[in-house]
This record gives C-alpha cells, sequence and structure tokens, in this order.
C-alpha cells in the first residue's frame, strides 16, 4: 500500500497547475510504505511516459520537507538530483503545497537503475558525488536551521543490549566507547546525507557501459534524513554500502567488505575535498560505528513493528545480523591496528637492494592512499608489522 491519502483528478490537475505543470494523468506508485506517491503524466507526455513524481508526505513534519525542498534545490545543477519545483503562484521561493496540514513537493523523474553491485569505478564516482555534496551545503547556513535532529540511537542501543548475547554487547559497547574516546571536536562537520546506500541511487547501468566500467551516476535519492554530522560519519556510512558485497539467503547471508574499493572512494572524495589527519585517524572506528548505527535501526524497525503489531508480507526488514558482522569486522581492523604499522616499500629499490621504506603509518587505509598517490602504485607494496615483534 503506497497511496494512503486518495486525491481527485481535479485535486490532482489544481495542484499541478500551481507548478506550472499541465497536468494528464496519475499513476499510483506501488512501492514505498510511508508516503503517498503517483507518477504524473502532463499532456506533453507521449507513450504512457511520465515526467514527475509527486509526493505526499503523510508523517514528515511540513517544516522538514521545506527544509529538505531548499536543499534539493541547493543541489540542483551541481549534482544529479530532483530537486522540487517551486510554486508559480507565490512572490516567494516556495517548494511545498500545504494540503490537509501535510506537504506536497512535485520532481521531476530521473533516469537511470540501483545497481545490484558496484564497482571500484562506481565507488570511485560516488566518493566524489558526497564530497561535491558536503561542500556545496556549506552555503547553507546556520546549518543546523536545515537538518533534521539525529535520532537518538544511544535510546535504543540501552534498550536492545538489555536483550543481546553478551558477546554482542560487548561489542556494541566497546564500539561505541571508542567512538566517544575520539578528538570529536577536531572532526569537520556539515550538512549530511547520512543513508547514501547503493538503493539510494540511480546509475546508468546499459550493458555496454557496465562491460567497460563506464557506469554513470544519474541520480541522487532520499534527502529526509539530511543532518548536521561530522563528515567523515556520512563516508563511513556510504563506503560501508558500496564497498560491502551482500550475500543473499542461498549464500548464507555473507559479508564481504572490499578494502580496494574503499579505497577508490576515498580517492573520488578526496579529489574534491581532502580529509584531515584527524578525520583519516578516525575513520576505522567510524567505520565500526556506522555499522552499529544500522544494526540498531534494523532491529529498532523490528521493535517498532512488533509494538505497532504491523505484520504481513508486504513488511520487509532488513537483516540487522548483517551490520552486526559488519561491525566486527571493522572492530577486528580496529584492535589489530592498535599494534599494527603499515609500511609502503618500493619493490624496484628493495630489488637493486638499496633503502626500500617509503613511509610507515598507523592504518591500512592511509598507507593505500599513500600508495594510490605514486605515480606507478603497482611498484609499492604495503607490508604489515606488528609492534615489539621481530619480524
Amino acid at each position: 500500500m503506497s497511496v494512503y491519502t486518495q486525491l481527485t483528478d481535479d485535486q490532482f490537475s489544481a495542484f499541478c497547475q500551481r507548478f506550472g505543470v499541465s497536468f494528464a494523468c496519475a499513476i499510483p506508485i506501488t512501492q514505498g510504505i510511508k508516503n503517498s506517491n503517483w507518477f504524473i503524466q502532463t499532456t506533453d507526455d507521449v507513450d504512457g511516459a511520465h515526467s514527475y513524481v509527486f509526493t505526499l508526505f503523510e508523517e514528515r513534519p511540513l517544516e522538514d520537507i521545506e527544509k529538505m525542498a531548499v536543499i534539493l534545490n541547493q543541489l540542483d545543477g551541481k549534482l544529479p538530483v530532483a530537486a522540487p519545483l517551486s510554486l508559480v503562484d507565490s512572490a516567494e521561493k516556495c517548494y511545498v503545497i500545504r494540503y490537509d496540514n501535510k506537504a506536497i513537493t512535485l520532481v521531476p523523474c530521473l533516469a537511470g537503475s540501483h545497481p545490484q553491485q558496484t564497482t571500484q569505478a562506481m565507488c570511485h564516482e560516488i566518493g566524489t558525488a558526497l564530497a561535491m555534496l558536503h561542500e556545496t551545503l556549506q552555503a547553507l547556513q546556520p546549518s543546523e536551521q536545515y537538518g533534521v535532529p539525529l535520532y537518538p540511537w544511544s535510546d535504543v542501543r540501552d534498550r536492545e543490549r538489555q536483550f543481546m548475547p553478551a558477546d554482542e554487547a560487548k561489542l556494541m559497547s566497546d564500539i561505541w566507547q571508542s567512538y566517544t574516546d575520539l578528538p570529536l571536536a577536531t572532526l569537520p562537520k556539515g550538512l549530511c546525507h547520512l543513508d547514501m546506500f547503493a538503493d539510494n541511487t540511480l546509475w546508468n547501468l546499459s550493458l555496454n557501459n557496465s562491460q567497460k566500467g563506464e557506469e554513470s551516476l544519474t541520480g541522487l535519492l532520499d534527502f529526509t534524513e539530511v543532518s548536521v554530522e561530522h563528515y567523515v560519519m556520512d563516508i563511513a556510512i556510504t563506503i560501508n554500502d558500496f564497498c560491502t558485497t551482500w550475500g543473499d539467503a542461498e549464500q548464507g547471508e555473507s559479508v564481504n567488505f572490499d578494502r580496494s574499493k574503499m579505497a577508490a572512494f576515498l580517492q573520488g572524495y578526496e579529489s574534491k575535498r581532502s580529509l584531515g589527519a584527524d578525520e583519516k585517524r578516525a575513520l576505522p572506528v567510524m567505520l565500526a560505528k556506522a555499522a552499529v548505527i544500522f544494526w540498531l535501526l534494523r532491529l529498532n524497525v523490528i521493535h517498532y513493528n512488533r509494538t505497532e503489531g504491523r505484520t504481513g508480507d508486504n513488511i520487509m526488514v532488513k537483516n540487522p545480523d548483517l551490520m552486526k558482522r559488519l561491525a566486527a569486522y571493522h572492530w577486528s581492523h580496529v584492535e589489530k591496528a592498535k599494534n599494527t604499522v603499515f609500511v609502503l616499500l618500493d619493490n624496484l629499490l628493495a630489488s637493486q637492494k638499496d633503502i626500500q621504506i617509503v613511509g610507515v603509518f598507523s592504518n591500512i587505509t592511509q598507507a593505500e592512499q599513500a600508495r594510490d598517490k605514486l605515480s606507478n602504485s603497482s611498484e609499492f607494496a604495503i607490508k604489515e608489522y606488528t609492534v615489539d615483534q621481530l619480524s
């Protein structure tokens, strides 16, 4: 069920006219569970095509939707977003119609498809796009007036930890404490997307493009959760989905993180916005914390469905164990890094029995980034050493 509020054709026509769009037909959209959505065919559309998406927001406060509309119009022209149209009958810039104390927006349809799998090239491109998003939204000041409040995940943590096995509760607590111990005050903050998963993006995924590795980004979606947060947290959230292959049930729901994809993402991101030293040091812990947040989010959905009595085949719940496993993977790297250094070696010089150490790094991410910046990175290797042990 994706249409909760029923509208007549006369109402659609009147609403669309206020946006300067000539209405012909409204087609209900079957996906989604929170809002009422329709594709809008205009009098100029041919062969059953549709040009716009009409959304009536059933739950979100009007003020949140108005903020989202401003954010999307700030990004319009710089990134592929569906920016809400402005009202033609308003003297001031206005993107939202108020109807029955709910918000209505009209946005252009975006081309493209959701990717089933990602490539290194796609990770590089989404990294570039996220950096551009962070940079562009800095123009909206003070940023707190445009972002929605962050969800109180610590409350969910305290509730769910009571019912977890001891090892899971310890994992969550250790990660949370390590996050708290970061120099958070030194980490840059601003408006962040905070849900840039692959299924919130659209790509040109034609067969020829896929074969050439030339998939192109055509759409960024779902800006309803934009909040003020540390940029490195937004980076971690995006990396966790784009750089992980999630196995289906037949594959035992495996979780496979690809560090080469992460290196490509960071290279793309830093082509537009350089990461500070504190951000680079914080990233491994942020990756673990981001996985914990989405672990809690999925547990919270289960809790909400249970308390609200929501059941049925149309209720989709993602497996929280997948995010738990990803959190454990990242945490193992954080713990190992406490006693490990990563040495960047020049294989060519080593073969000549000359000085071979190029750099020494506290984590693999920084070592990989340094290697990738070298003119011929294939000539360089990264070797891992445990501190206070003979090699």
